[in-house]
């Protein structure tokens, strides 16, 4: 009893200091992860298995870490060691991309193709958004997207911020698509065993539908404001080739690339891990650009890796004292084991919760308790978490720090003098939020339940 008091304590104090933003996250979840080692998992439960199964260091040295022949999964328990690497090998590739320019010309290519119009720019762009969301991660997209979009805007004479707004939630609603889009979907995926190809199918379907439903809404809500603009002629246009800054890193970043997309799509055929995946991406991107190789080490975001390993630690807590366990028994009571209700529950907490807390922490905690849902309702895993997986990467649309490129897209936007404020950022992305969700539920309802 006094192991969960102090499990549950340790992570709302974790909680509250991240939602604070006054400690920098990675030394809030370290510090967490410390505790619970040494509080929960020594003093308190005396116990040196929870610990090492918690640390789950062994499982990087197994065979299944780095090639599944069958449907054997990572296990959710403890540091998902899976998730660490893949982001990190994924965060040297985009680095690579983003030296030789590939993501400025990538933008300005396909401004150049719709001759510079407003509308169709407004259009292309969150379908590019939303694309490469599905396979780089947001904060990369929106941080590009949003500079490349001021430009355009200070070139054409119209508000970027209709622009920049649509371009956050497209990300995340892309982002949403697939197993690599979103760390919540990596977490997911690699706890609970699901490939590439099984989150295309279902979350994937969820996320198509509705992002032709967004940009209507998001074209009915600003079409107004970007038509709006002075419409000024225009001497000179950029050149998307002046973009690129060194063409044969631009050709091998391209081409590693698509070999990693190559790779994730078809790594439940070949047996190949996330983790394997993100490790080959990572090493092949350092031999090719030898040169830069440590440049792009130092430019690795060793603080979010940093973050991850100590909040699983803490979830990790919560798990083993059976803090989780009570957790799904409650939801399970409280929808008397009707697969809807569960469905529902989980898809609107998940986005309210969402909303104003990150949602990599919260899916993480999410994770065994819908494992146990299952088990005790007798109900598919794959639905309650296709279910936590929609609501968690929607629902951080609906603030301004409800997500990380929410938190980038709109700074990019304010340092450039086009400050976004509350009443106006959720005012059009809280309805688009919530129309997502609802579209999510029904299709889940009409095809699980």
């Amino acid at each position: 009893m006094i192991a969960q008091v102090f499990a549950v304590l340790i992570f709302l104090g974790m909680f509250i200091m991240v939602i604070s933003e006054k400690v920098e996250r990675h030394i809030v979840t370290l510090f967490s992860g410390l505790l619970t080692l040494v509080v929960v998992f020594g003093l308190c439960m005396k116990d040196m298995g929870a610990i090492v199964r918690t640390l789950n260091i062994q499982s990087i040295f197994t065979p299944g870490f780095w090639y599944q022949a069958g449907e054997a999964s990572e296990s959710s328990s403890g540091i998902n060691w899976a998730t660490i690497i893949f982001i990190a090998g994924m965060m040297i590739m985009v680095e690579g991309m983003a030296r030789a320019g590939f993501f400025r010309w990538l933008c300005l290519k396909i401004a150049s193709l719709v001759h510079y119009r407003t509308i169709p720019i407004f259009i292309t762009f969150m379908i590019m958004s939303a694309i490469l969301a599905m396979f780089i991660d947001s904060i990369t997209v929106i941080l590009f997207l949003a500079a490349v979009t001021v430009e355009l805007a200070q070139l054409l004479k119209f508000d970027p911020i209709p622009m920049i707004l649509s371009e956050i939630f497209c990300a995340n609603l892309g982002g949403s698509a697939t197993m690599c889009g979103d760390p919540p979907n990596i977490i997911i995926g690699t706890s609970l065993g699901y490939s590439f190809s099984d989150f295309i199918m279902n979350t994937g379907l969820m996320a198509g539908i509705s992002l032709i439903v967004i940009i209507v809404y998001f074209y009915l809500v600003f079409h107004k404001e970007l038509r709006a603009s002075t419409g000024a002629k225009v001497e000179k246009y950029p050149n998307a080739s002046e973009a690129i800054t060194d063409k044969k890193a631009f050709a091998v970043s391209t081409l590693i690339f698509l070999c990693a997309v190559v790779m994730l799509v078809t790594h439940a055929q070949t047996g190949l891990t996330v983790a394997f995946i993100g490790t080959f991406i990572a090493i092949i991107t350092l031999v090719t650009s030898a040169k830069y190789a440590v440049e792009l080490l130092k430019k690795v975001d060793y603080k979010t890796l940093l973050f991850f390993v100590g909040l699983f630690i803490v979830v990790g807590g919560l798990e083993e004292t059976g803090i989780l366990e009570m957790v799904a028994r409650l939801i399970g009571k409280i929808s008397g084991g009707n697969l809807m209700i569960m469905i529902a529950i989980i898809i609107w907490v998940s986005a309210f919760a969402s909303a104003f807390v990150d949602n990599i922490p919260f899916a993480a905690t999410m994770i065994p308790i819908i494992e146990s849902l299952s088990v005790e309702n007798h109900v598919g895993l794959e639905v309650l978490a296709w279910a936590l997986s929609m609501g968690t990467d929607i629902g951080g649309s609906a603030t301004p720090i409800g997500a990380s490129a929410n938190v980038v897209g709109t700074s990019v936007a304010a340092k450039e003098g086009y400050p976004v404020g509350w009443g106006r950022y959720c005012k059009k992305m809280a309805p688009a939020t919530v129309l997502v969700c609802l579209i999510s539920m029904i299709i889940m309802f009409a095809r699980y339940c």
